[in-house]
């Protein structure tokens, strides 16, 4: 499929919250015919795994209300590392399995009619017992794949408007959309739903990160096609849709 060329469309943003606008008489819940539905659960079969992770919710402190006043977006990071067992509380806390009724894998995080578009890959730059590289967050399996290996922060950092926070960050989050997984059931609105989805999913991060004494940053202001190209998705029927930086701060 040929990409459309955005010069082609003036006030894209207004034609996108009005296209996908919910009316009485009108749905916009037609079937995107480019896309590809891949399934519910993405997965690297031939991909290295890193061990299972921890399925369990992490036994650490934090009081919600503490937690909801301190969090702020916090950008300097010190390099240091951080435990492997960290990362797995923060990756549990944004898409950990919490129940699992009737096929479905409900999370920590909502998710609009429990279809979960959003992928999680994790840039590992300073992390314990893993090697750096990047790696996708099989949620069906529980575990962490290796797509790539070796240090890609610099490269991510790059794409990324040239944020050197990426490159000092103990790892960073870069969550991607399967956009067919959500449009096989609501169509155009599956636009505005993978951005809400990414939202909650983020939001749980920062708080979890707050928990753990670790900085978390969101970053929106990314070259899409030079990160879905460090990705290796299509940038179509999978794309990316935000990033968030963890790791110690000086703040």
């Amino acid at each position: 499929m040929k990409k459309p060329d955005p010069e082609s469309a003036p006030l894209i943003g207004l034609l996108f919250q009005e296209g996908t606008k919910y009316h009485r008489d009108a749905f916009p819940v037609s079937q995107l015919d480019y896309l590809t539905y891949s399934g519910p659960f993405k997965e690297y079969p031939d991909a290295k795994v890193v061990r299972p992770l921890n399925p369990q919710p992490p036994d650490a402190p934090g009081n919600l209300w503490v937690l909801l006043a301190q969090r702020r977006s916090r950008r300097a990071y010190t390099g240091e590392k951080i435990a492997f067992r960290t990362l797995e509380s923060l990756l549990w806390a944004t898409q950990g399995v919490t129940a699992r009724p009737g096929g479905y894998l409900l999370r920590t995080a909502p998710s609009a009619g429990a279809l979960y578009p959003v992928e999680s890959y994790v840039l590992a730059h300073a992390v314990d017992d893993i090697d750096p590289g990047l790696y996708h967050l099989n949620v069906r399996r529980w575990q962490l794949e290796q797509i790539r290996a070796g240090d890609l922060a610099v490269e991510f950092a790059r794409a990324a408007l040239d944020q050197g926070m990426v490159a000092r960050a103990a790892a960073t989050v870069v969550w991607t959309a399967d956009i067919g997984r959500c449009a096989r059931k609501y169509g155009q609105r599956a636009y505005r739903y993978i951005y809400l989805d990414a939202a909650h999913i983020a939001a749980h991060l920062y708080l979890a990160a707050e928990a753990l004494n670790l900085g978390c940053c969101g970053i929106a202001a990314l070259y899409d096609e030079e990160v879905n190209d460090l990705v290796g998705i299509d940038g179509v029927n999978e794309t990316v849709v935000y990033m968030a930086t963890v790791g110690p701060t000086r703040d």
